[in-house]
């Protein structure tokens, strides 16, 4: 019998109860699946950051951890968390993102917002480029950034992604180097798309904007942190860039004076660019659960010295 903890907001459980159960059924597992376990007892923990588990000390038996979140920069700062980790790459998180990123960016490529906003009977007809006039640059290309990059690709756009290591997509003029300058210079758009570690904190500042094409948009689904919040609302200002459609913010709940609320060139949207599948995340961490068993090497096993 597998002892399995899942410790996530208290409302998530009976959500993902009875997926997990017959995800790792279907695994042929036989386990013993709880929100309430003894420390001792627990082979795998399926967690989300919550106040009832903030110490893994206890969990010495404990063999791996499975989150429930792709981004897990929250998690690994966590000391006591020595076990192996592993991220979640749902691919109905996956596909949420890319129907999510390719509106906003057809949004703003189509010039959407002045044709909502100005219904004063004015005939003022501006048609827009084609997409193979508009070059985009995605910043991050893993699993989340390469799927929209492809996307976005196959529609028409000329894609530019950036990342530190290199990569290779069908379609994308992939670029890796330290600095995001290399990738943005002329870019009529920006989709943030990588992890929050020390390394990207801020990583959108004034240099990075300047460099961008005059009036072009930035969309952040990313993590707050990635983004020169003062550097961002001056260039705004200055005209340097045209619109921010941001969805991720260093406090979450934005607070209600945020100037960002009130900014006329930005739009809030409040983390809901794309979010967990329950169903297809039980379908991998069940088989991830099964590889642990077997002695298969781990999915998505997060690097400790990289954050992600």
């Amino acid at each position: 019998m597998i002892n399995i903890l899942f410790s996530a907001r208290t409302e998530l459980w009976p959500v993902y109860r009875d997926l997990l159960s017959g995800a790792l059924a279907d695994q042929g597992l036989d386990v013993h699946l709880s929100d309430d376990l003894p420390a001792a007892d627990v082979d795998y923990i399926i967690f989300a950051p919550n106040p009832r588990l903030t110490d893994f000390t206890p969990y010495s038996r404990c063999r791996a951890v499975f989150s429930l979140w792709a981004g897990v920069d929250t998690i690994v700062q966590n000391e006591t968390l020595t076990m192996p980790l592993c991220r979640l790459e749902d691919p109905g998180l996956t596909q949420g993102m890319v129907e999510w990123v390719t509106g906003h960016v057809l949004r703003h490529h189509l010039g959407m917002d002045r044709q909502i906003l100005n219904q004063n009977g004015v005939w003022d007809p501006i048609a827009p480029p084609l997409a193979a006039d508009r070059p985009i640059t995605v910043l991050g290309m893993g699993v989340l950034g390469a799927a929209c990059a492809q996307t976005l690709a196959s529609i028409g756009f000329p894609v530019t992604g950036w990342s530190r290591t290199p990569k290779n997509v069908d379609g994308v003029t992939c670029i890796h180097s330290d600095d995001p300058r290399d990738a943005l210079h002329d870019a009529q758009g920006v989709v943030l798309l990588l992890p929050a570690t020390p390394q990207t904190k801020g990583i959108l500042d004034a240099d990075a904007l300047n460099v961008m094409a005059r009036g072009a948009f930035v969309i952040n689904p990313g993590r707050g942190a990635l983004i020169d919040d003062a550097a961002l609302i001056s260039a705004l200002d200055s005209g340097q860039i045209g619109h921010a459609t941001l969805d991720a913010f260093r406090i979450e709940p934005l607070p209600a004076d945020d100037p960002y609320w009130s900014h006329p060139k930005v739009t809030v949207t409040p983390h809901i660019a794309s979010e967990t599948r329950p169903a297809t995340a039980a379908k991998q961490i069940a088989e991830n659960i099964k590889r642990a068993e077997t002695g298969s090497p781990l999915m998505n096993l997060v690097d400790r010295t990289r954050g992600y």
